[in-house]
Parts: C-alpha cells; sequence; structure tokens
C-alpha cells in the first residue's frame, strides 16, 4: 500500500472560516432542495396528474443536464482563474429555481424548474469543490472535504424530516412547503457571498486552455486511475431509491419511507468528517478499500433478508461506507491533479462517475424487475470487489502530487 498523502510537518489544526462557510452554504441548499425533491413526486402525480414515463423522463433530462454542465463549469473555471463567481451563479439559480415549484401549475413548469435547478447544481459542483481544495491546507484537505460533505448530508435529512413535520401540520399542502424551502436556498446564496473570500490569483498567472491535450496529459495517470476508480465505484453503488424499495419489501409503510434516507444520512453526516480526518493521516488506498468492503457487506445483508433487522443494517452500513468514501474521493481529486487545473479534474471526475451511476442505476431497475431484489444486491456487492481488485492492481500508482 501507498503511505498516507504527504503534509506539512505540522498541519493546522482549525480549518479556515471559509471551509466552514462553504458546508453550511451546502447545508442549506440542500434542506432548500429535499424538501421540495423529497415531495415533488407525489406533487406531480397527485396534484398535476403526471405520469409516471414523464416524470421519469423530467428526472434523466434533469440529471444529464446537470452531468454535462459540470465538466464546461470546472474547465471555466481553470481558464478565468477564479472558482466564487461560478459557484455564486451555480447556487444562484438552484435558488432562483425554488418559487416556480411552489407556482407550478404544469408539469412542464415543473420541467423547467428541474432543468433550471440541475443547471445550478451542474455549475457549481466542479468550482466548488476546487475551491475546498484552493481553501484546505495540504496537510487538511480530507478533513475540508469530510466536513463540508458532514454539513451537506446534515442537510439532506433535515430537508426530508422538515417537509414530512410541515405537511402534517399543514395538511398535505404541497405549495406551502414549497414555499418555505425558498427561504433556505436565499440565505445560501448570502452565506456564500459575503462570508466566503477565494483566495488570490498570482497577478502574472497565465490563463489557460486546460482541454489541449498537453494540458490534459498534464493531469497525468495517477489522476485518471482515480476517475475510473470512481466509475466503478459508482457502478457497485447504484441510486439510494433502491434501498427505500427494499425497505418496502419489509413492510414499511409508504408515509414512512423517506425516514430510510434520513437514516442514511444520519450515519453519513455523523461520520463523513470524522473519516476526513482519518484520510489526512492514513493511506487513501487502505481506506478506499475498506469502504468498498463495507459496500459489499451492506449489499449481502440487503440481498440475504428482508427482516426490518437486516435491511436497518444495511442501511446503516450503506451511509457509513458513503461516510468513508465520497469525501475520500475528493480528496484524491484534489490530490492528484495540477492545482491550475483542479476544476477540470473535478468536472471529469463528476461527469464519469455520473454516467456509471446512471448506467447502474439502470441495471439495477432491470435485474430488479427480471431477477429481484436479491440478484439487484448480490450484484453491487460483485461490483464492490471487482473495484476492490483493481484497488489492489492500482494500489502503487494512486500517488498523490
Amino acid at each position: 500500500m501507498p503511505q498516507p498523502n504527504s503534509s506539512p510537518a505540522t498541519p493546522p489544526r482549525r480549518l479556515p472560516a471559509a471551509i466552514w462557510a462553504l458546508g453550511f452554504v451546502s447545508l442549506l441548499m440542500d434542506i432548500s432542495s429535499e424538501m421540495i425533491h423529497s415531495l415533488l413526486p407525489v406533487f406531480m402525480v397527485t396534484v398535476l396528474g403526471t405520469s409516471m414515463w414523464a416524470i421519469g423522463l423530467i428526472e434523466g433530462l434533469a440529471e444529464a443536464t446537470a452531468l454535462i454542465v459540470k465538466v464546461f463549469s470546472g474547465v471555466l473555471s481553470d481558464y478565468w482563474g477564479k472558482r466564487k463567481p461560478l459557484a455564486l451563479l451555480g447556487y444562484g439559480l438552484g435558488a432562483a429555481s425554488k418559487p416556480l415549484f411552489a407556482l407550478a401549475g404544469t408539469t412542464g413548469l415543473v420541467l423547467t424548474a428541474r432543468l433550471i435547478d440541475r443547471v445550478g447544481k451542474g455549475i457549481r459542483g466542479a468550482p466548488r469543490d476546487a475551491l475546498v481544495a484552493d481553501l484546505a491546507p495540504p496537510g487538511r484537505r480530507g478533513a475540508a472535504f469530510g466536513l463540508r460533505q458532514s454539513l451537506d448530508t446534515v442537510g439532506a435529512f433535515i430537508g426530508p424530516l422538515l417537509a414530512m413535520g410541515l405537511m402534517l401540520l399543514w395538511a398535505n399542502d404541497f405549495r406551502a412547503v414549497f414555499w418555505v424551502a425558498v427561504i433556505p436556498g436565499i440565505l445560501a446564496v448570502a452565506l456564500l457571498l459575503f462570508g466566503v473570500h477565494e483566495p488570490e490569483r498570482t497577478a502574472d498567472a497565465p490563463r489557460l486552455n486546460p482541454v489541449t491535450r498537453a494540458n490534459l496529459k498534464r493531469l497525468g495517470a495517477p489522476y485518471w486511475r482515480v476517475a475510473v476508480m470512481g466509475a466503478v465505484f459508482m457502478l457497485a453503488r447504484f441510486s439510494e431509491a433502491f434501498l427505500l424499495l427494499r425497505a418496502m419489501q419489509g413492510g414499511l409503510p409508504v408515509a414512512y419511507t423517506p425516514l430510510v434516507l434520513i437514516a442514511m444520512n444520519g450515519v453519513y453526516a455523523l461520520g463523513a468528517y470524522p473519516f476526513g480526518q482519518l484520510a489526512d493521516r492514513v493511506s487513501h488506498t487502505a481506506l478506499l478499500a475498506w469502504g468498498l468492503v463495507v459496500l459489499a457487506l451492506a449489499d449481502v445483508l440487503l440481498a440475504s433478508s428482508t427482516h426490518w433487522a437486516a435491511t436497518g443494517a444495511g442501511i446503516a452500513l450503506w451511509g457509513l461506507h458513503m461516510a468513508m468514501t465520497q469525501g475520500l474521493l475528493a480528496t484524491m481529486v484534489a490530490g492528484t491533479a495540477p492545482a491550475d487545473l483542479r476544476g477540470t479534474a473535478f468536472g471529469f471526475f463528476n461527469l464519469v462517475s455520473g454516467v456509471a451511476l446512471l448506467v447502474a442505476s439502470t441495471l439495477a431497475g432491470v435485474l430488479w424487475d427480471q431477477l429481484g431484489a436479491t440478484v439487484t444486491f448480490a450484484a453491487g456487492a460483485g461490483f464492490s470487489l471487482a473495484a476492490l481488485a483493481l484497488l489492489w492492481v492500482w494500489r502503487g500508482s494512486l500517488r498523490q502530487r
């Protein structure tokens, strides 16, 4: 196994305030988004009369849009030499889309809102991650990504909790809940605008075209191996929607299915920061390998039984593996890419991983329909072991810069 990533002899104990601010920006926007997204499918079917195939089409178009935009925003942030303006634009579009959901009287307006929201997500993702890497002391990058991921995930379970509570309080008034979701979105943009200041670019630093052959070659073999590892990893980790379906097979009432994601995100949020700190002190490949082992165990439990204990343990392990690996993969991207190409590196990494996740989720759906849930989760365990084997082969070549 390779040695731990290089760091200063005495890395600073505290992360910069801007890292915390970026974490709370993510938290607030996730609260806003999840308050809507946890209710949106039901709203579309029961209020707008949308068909299931139309819902699938809308989600597919939305995610494809985000994937495409991610690459261009990362490249542009490197060319421009600035991250914050693009991140601000992305979060601003996300916040601007929220009132459209509350106003929507047709499926077409929901599609418009989803596309605006996903364009915003695509624009902000790579520049934001590159900004985290720029702001974090080299010996604390794992902790920085872990903290941002942890706060982001806190928002991912606070949002559905608030939505459920307000729906009960206001007798299933979807539009009223959607209007409340506008507030944290606006707060996220304000916090980013006034609470985050990116490092100044060197005055004589030349502008570069990040997508020339020479610059793509500068990313280097270790980076591209990390990108491929991320894609294989995503083949093993398909959409969390299948966790909801498995819990329903075990008898969980439909009204309580959001609790699955709340529980998973709770474990994820609690573990992301501690594992991010651990990534600054141990071998990245060793920690990633253990994350794959945990994912394989989660799949085995979910494949073996629909009993609440097995399902609950599988969901908890799923959240634990995400805490171990999601911030770690971002840290590995930041560590293997040149500083002036970090936006491009995150853009391509997100694109490759996102396409792999779409393929994995489609394959999981086909397996579920044709062969059942047991085979679906068994296949996930198989992909986890395949990723583990690939990691073993490349264990000495994922070195950090």
